[in-house]
């Protein structure tokens, strides 16, 4: 019993510290599903609350990563589904915002990025704005490898179609 308990004491640490390590690139992941600063910080909240209360569910430090984001991205699409009153703000208010991290150095990526259907703008910020291997993105959204990596190259075909087009028009 009281190993039990020292581990799970040393899950909820290590989870602490990886959270606080990483407490910006969640919060980056959320905002750009909601385009909110305050519905972000909820999502990253909740996931945060989610993840200490199902502290048991990891088995494994070692996937800290996927498991976590797991748990960010299933919070985020649950708020989106539950809070689907979203008003669309102009470019204008979004490039005047003074908070720097909610800016992106390339806004034509990011507006055809956020253009993708979910399941591939999901492996898309995963796989290129989080880093994440493909193996941890398989791990975290619950598919295979090979349904990862066709995702990917679909999304990516799509997005060059999405730039090209913006080049052309421009």
């Amino acid at each position: 019993m009281k190993l039990l308990s020292l581990s799970k004491d040393l899950k909820e640490k290590k989870l602490k510290d990886y959270i606080v390590k990483n407490k910006e690139s969640f919060y980056k992941i959320a905002y750009s599903y909601v385009k909110n600063e305050y519905d972000a910080l909820d999502i990253v909240h909740d996931a945060i609350c989610k993840a200490l209360s199902k502290i048991d569910t990891l088995k494994d430090t070692d996937n800290i990563k996927p498991w976590f984001y797991k748990i960010l991205i299933n919070t985020t699409t649950d708020y989106i589904r539950k809070n689907k009153k979203y008003i669309v703000v102009s470019d204008d208010v979004l490039e005047d915002s003074k908070i720097d991290y909610d800016k992106y150095s390339d806004i034509d990526l990011l507006r055809a990025v956020d253009s993708l259907d979910e399941i591939y703008k999901t492996v898309i910020i995963l796989r290129y704005f989080e880093d994440m291997k493909i193996e941890d993105i398989a791990k975290t959204l619950d598919q295979n490898i090979s349904t990862i990596k066709t995702r990917i190259y679909k999304a990516l075909s799509k997005l060059k179609i999405k730039i090209d087009i913006k080049r052309e028009d421009g």
